[in-house]
């Protein structure tokens, strides 16, 4: 079976937007004299949440009173942004683009952020025309961990599951993508690179460490040593 296209989650894996979220929550938490414990942060990263970490609820049952919750959503928030605004795309990643283009590979995201947050930054980084389609969580039934963005990415694609490579760094990720019957191929940042990830087919610590060249054959003889 030729691989016929790539489906990139977004959030922590094209843009480092996780490690923006936490630095912006953690310097909240400085401020009151607490630290926001990354190893509990981090059962958030990827989907919905069978426990819901509550950041504000948190913070507040460590300082033992109320906080302005209002005021400190709105400047939370521009922070993160801002932070956001000085990354770039993630290593390896506008190369994989421009291989899969120049190889004839149809390509897309499969994300569980909007579309206008997803199309904000990839118009920003320069990266959106690479994309024939673009799956968002806020038009499907279920997200991740549910495989629904990437049943609407294949559809979209016009190809089968054995057609193609998810890319993504959660576990919630990684289970949407092989529900929907794709090769997954896991490249965590450093917040969830402390999570169980080995339910994806590889891992990889960044896209520059194989190349697609490398990584289509591979994935050929895997679904060739299956069917």
């Amino acid at each position: 079976m030729m691989i016929r296209g790539l489906i990139f989650d977004f959030d922590g894996l094209i843009l480092d937007t996780e490690a923006s979220e936490f630095q912006s929550w953690q310097e909240v938490y400085r401020e009151y004299g607490h630290e926001l414990p990354q190893d509990q942060w981090v059962q958030c990263i990827g989907g919905e949440q069978e426990i819901h970490f509550e950041p504000y609820s948190y913070l507040e049952s460590l300082t033992g009173s109320a906080l302005p919750k209002e005021e400190l959503r709105v400047r939370r928030r521009q922070r993160h942004l801002d932070l956001i605004e000085l990354c770039s795309a993630l290593p390896g990643v506008e190369q994989y683009l421009l291989d899969a283009q120049r190889l004839g590979l149809k390509l897309a995201v499969a994300s569980n952020s909007s579309r206008d947050w997803v199309t904000g930054h990839l118009s920003r980084l320069k990266l959106l025309d690479y994309f024939e389609l673009l799956a968002c969580g806020n038009e499907v039934a279920q997200r991740k961990p549910q495989p629904d963005v990437y049943l609407a990415a294949l559809n979209g694609l016009g190809i089968e599951s054995a057609e193609g490579i998810a890319f993504e760094d959660s576990p919630h990720g990684i289970t949407a993508a092989r529900s929907a019957g794709l090769f997954c191929v896991t490249i965590p940042n450093p917040l969830t690179a402390t999570l169980k990830l080995d339910h994806a087919n590889l891992r990889l610590s960044s896209l520059e460490e194989l190349a697609l060249a490398e990584l289509l054959p591979q994935v050929e003889a895997f679904h060739q040593a299956i069917y």
